[in-house]
């Protein structure tokens, strides 16, 4: 990461809650998430992928974050706040800005520990996600034609009527939930040399810094769309600043604005950070259903796109591909079928 890298709020958050620490999560914090989400949630399988261990001529493993309940890594870090919350908010209840997998996180996190959930969602947010957040009993509230929009509103709501504001990254909680990912795969795996993450709020990224890399020493690149570049230019530029640039096929790295918490972490642990273009991220959509029957949002495969562009890094290395999330739109789906 470029020198002179300064954690400062970016000017687009302009709301301050006092519950939240921006200081991140210890690996004592990881382990204690990990025995209290144990109860509610399954671990994960790591699997090895025949194909793309050949293509690559790597030990390539994939991390099915996607088996979870909700279909997607994130639910690891609702459970893991939702369980640490005490009484104050049992009347008012969460409220949450989400394109749909933070959503239905803190949805299904309300749903384990009797909390009421709001959730606001930009107005074209992917109907599948939208109706996964109701089933756990989340009420919905559409604004905004995009993420940042929704976020800012529920902001205004949290200010407004005293709920409690689930930041999709400044939560320690939340980032140590979804670290415990990382300590599975060291018990099952400790020889691993690499991994990829893809990086929205940069959540996921964080914890495999604080666990694969902290503990093992392995290398984590993070991943972001070429086309919603906000989390990679702050890391080279060292700053928190908004970037403009946002349309991506893949909806869980749409944001315009980096995240302080997240940002520090991926700024001191992050070996390093790749762009890929929304094109090969689409081809990995279709090569992945084609040659391992696997389907997988745009912000995951990703990192199949990237490990594939990196072929001589990747070349004679165990590597980690976390497969984050299943929850693509019916609609992105036959576009992926059709046009490939």
């Amino acid at each position: 990461m470029a020198q002179g890298y300064e954690p400062v709020d970016s000017p687009d958050e302009t709301t301050v809650f006092p519950y939240h620490d921006l200081t991140p999560p210890s690996q004592a914090d990881i382990y204690a998430a990990r025995e209290r989400i144990s109860p509610y949630l399954p671990e994960t399988p790591l699997v090895r992928s025949d194909w793309l261990s050949a293509e690559l001529d790597a030990e390539v493993y994939l991390k099915r974050e996607d088996t979870l309940p909700t279909g997607a890594f994130k639910v690891r870090g609702g459970v893991a706040l939702g369980s640490q919350l005490g009484d104050e908010f049992d009347e008012y209840g969460l409220i949450a800005a989400s394109t749909g997998n933070h959503g239905q996180s803190v949805a299904f996190a309300g749903e384990q520990f009797d909390l009421p959930v709001t959730i606001c969602v930009p107005e074209d947010a992917n109907p599948s996600k939208v109706q996964s957040m109701e089933r756990y009993g989340a009420d919905i509230v559409y604004h905004g034609s995009d993420y940042d929009e929704a976020r800012a509103h529920a902001e205004r709501l949290a200010t407004e009527q005293q709920y409690r504001y689930v930041h999709s990254a400044n939560e320690p909680e939340l980032v140590a939930g979804v670290a415990t990912a990382g300590l599975e795969i060291i018990d099952e795996l400790p020889e691993v040399d690499l991994a990829f993450a893809p990086i929205g709020g940069g959540t996921h990224a964080s914890g495999l810094s604080l666990t694969l890399g902290d503990i093992l020493g392995a290398d984590v690149i993070g991943v972001q769309s070429a086309q919603a570049p906000a989390a990679h230019r702050a890391w080279k530029e060292g700053h928190l600043r908004p970037h403009e640039k946002m349309d991506t096929v893949a909806e869980g790295l749409a944001t315009r604005v980096p995240f302080a918490m997240t940002m520090e972490v991926l700024g001191e642990k992050l070996t390093d950070f790749a762009l890929v273009d929304d094109e090969a991220t689409l081809d990995a959509l279709r090569q992945m259903m084609v040659r391992s029957g696997i389907i997988m949002e745009g912000a995951c495969a990703t990192v199949i796109a990237a490990a594939l562009e990196h072929r001589e890094l990747v070349r004679g290395q165990t590597v980690v591909l976390p497969v984050t999330g299943r929850n693509i739109s019916e609609q992105k789906l036959k576009h992926v079928l059709t046009d490939g």
